[in-house]
């Protein structure tokens, strides 16, 4: 008899993709077959990161799709992007779904969609697939973004999305959340967010076909969450790809190199910054960053991406290289989930992206926060308010984060010992949670039993 064949259909960017391909191992783990449908932008960027001994991901077919845009448009523009999927995208995994099912031996039995791409559940229905949406990011943030009716009956926000209060508060047990860090709300670009607040609004419709919500989160995390919303199962933290010499999807080629410095440093000692794949920093800003590094007198790793300031390509302060040649490392992307599992990492400086919080989470890392938009200020509520394993970076008048600040932060975070042990105490959780008789584990298992 052939294997439950999955396809699976992440949003097209980086922090979509890895928690998606991570579920893709875990769900081979328990007898399917993996489709794993990207847009062909990302398809050859995934490619082009593989090494030649993984060639093809074991029991992971990668196939690609058109996105609808011409290749030298900016895919960081999600108008722009959404629109030319929506174009493009649904005819094509119709087809691909056809052509699959002419082999039995091939059949596609189910569909796993991103939530943000939800109108892709309306092709299951079509085809006559069981299907289920996932969320990559924190529960809190899904049961918000299904609860925009409610927001719109409180008076949080209009029917067309516009803010009409700040601070609310889905519920008593829950950390309060400012609008303005709604997804849709975070553009500048005011043609951009009633697209997006619709675009989110169809995606949720969509959503009520889907038969299961999984979500990359665990019980034990966000307990309010998963109380006001029963319907979102968390079967994460899925970190399994990594660790184990797995493909998980990096966009940007790995400097593993850092791996055999770490090893050369002693046990915590070492600060790493990441600031995931949509941050931009202003020249200003990334040479106060610079600066602090340095003025902490600690040993630093670096992930600076290549589009990581809007000015300049080298955008280091003068002479700041050769400074700290002994004490610091600038990689243009690392292999984030062995840096942090690293004993020689002391802390986390990051733009609390939920894959990276979970990264950090999971290993044990405390945090010095500085979220970048959306919904990184609410898993920073978490990590600083309701976990307490991790500091708030808070900036100036001018907005800007400085050097003087990042030093008396790191020092403050590093002689704190109360919460590295927090910090540790969660780690244990996280890890019980996925594995035999944890809450994930048991979750996934159940899952996966009724998509087969």
């Amino acid at each position: 008899m052939s294997l439950p064949h999955a396809l699976i259909l992440p949003y097209p960017a980086q922090g979509h993709v890895i928690p998606l391909l991570e579920l893709s191992y875990c769900l081979i783990d328990n007898g399917f077959k993996i489709t794993f449908v990207n847009t062909e932008n990302n398809h050859k960027r995934v490619l082009a990161n593989l090494s030649k001994k993984e060639g093809e991901m074991k029991g992971i077919n990668l196939v690609a799709v058109p996105d609808g845009l011409e290749s030298e448009e900016d895919r960081k523009d999600l108008g722009r992007v959404n629109d030319g999927f929506l174009k493009n995208m649904p005819i094509c995994l119709e087809e691909l779904i056809r052509r699959s099912n002419e082999s039995e031996d091939d059949r596609i039995t189910c569909m796993i969609i991103d939530v943000s791409m939800g109108w892709a559940l309306e092709i299951a229905k079509k085809m006559g697939l069981r299907a289920a949406a996932f969320w990559p990011a924190s529960a809190g943030i899904l049961a918000t973004t299904l609860s925009i009716p409610k927001l719109i009956e409180n008076g949080v926000i209009d029917p067309e999305g516009t803010l009409k209060q700040q601070m609310f508060q889905l519920d008593a047990d829950m950390p309060p959340m400012n609008s303005n860090h709604l997804v849709w709300t975070c553009f500048s670009d005011p043609e951009l967010r009633p697209k997006l607040f619709n675009y989110t609004v169809n995606s949720i419709r969509a959503v009520k076909i889907a038969e299961h919500i999984i979500c990359n989160s665990f019980k034990e995390i966000e307990l309010p969450a998963f109380t006001y919303a029963p319907n979102i199962i968390p079967v994460g933290p899925l970190l399994t790809g990594e660790r184990f010499g797995k493909p998980i999807g990096h966009f940007w080629p790995e400097d593993a190199t850092c791996m055999a410095w770490l090893d050369e440093q002693p046990a915590n000692s070492v600060i790493y910054v990441a600031f995931g794949s949509f941050t931009i920093f202003n020249q200003i800003q990334f040479q106060e960053l610079a600066l602090g590094l340095e003025l902490s007198g600690r040993t630093f790793l670096w992930v600076v991406r290549l589009d990581l300031t809007s000015e300049t390509s080298d955008a280091y302060p003068e002479g700041f290289r050769d400074r700290v040649m002994t004490k610091g490392r600038m990689v243009g992307w690392a292999p984030q989930q062995k840096v942090l599992a690293h004993p020689s990492i002391s802390c986390f400086i990051s733009h609390c992206g939920w894959n990276s919080t979970l990264e950090g989470v999971r290993n044990g890392v405390p945090f010095l926060c500085w979220p970048y938009f959306a919904d990184q200020f609410l898993n920073q509520s978490y990590i600083c308010d309701i976990w307490r394993i991790g500091l708030q970076m808070i900036a100036n008048e001018s907005g800007i984060i400085t050097k003087e600040h990042i030093k008396l932060r790191v020092e403050e975070l590093l002689g704190d010992k109360t919460m590295r042990a927090r910090a540790l105490e969660l780690k244990e959780i996280a890890n019980r949670s996925v594995i035999k008789g944890g809450s994930s584990f048991e979750n996934l298992k159940s899952f996966a039993d009724a998509m087969k």
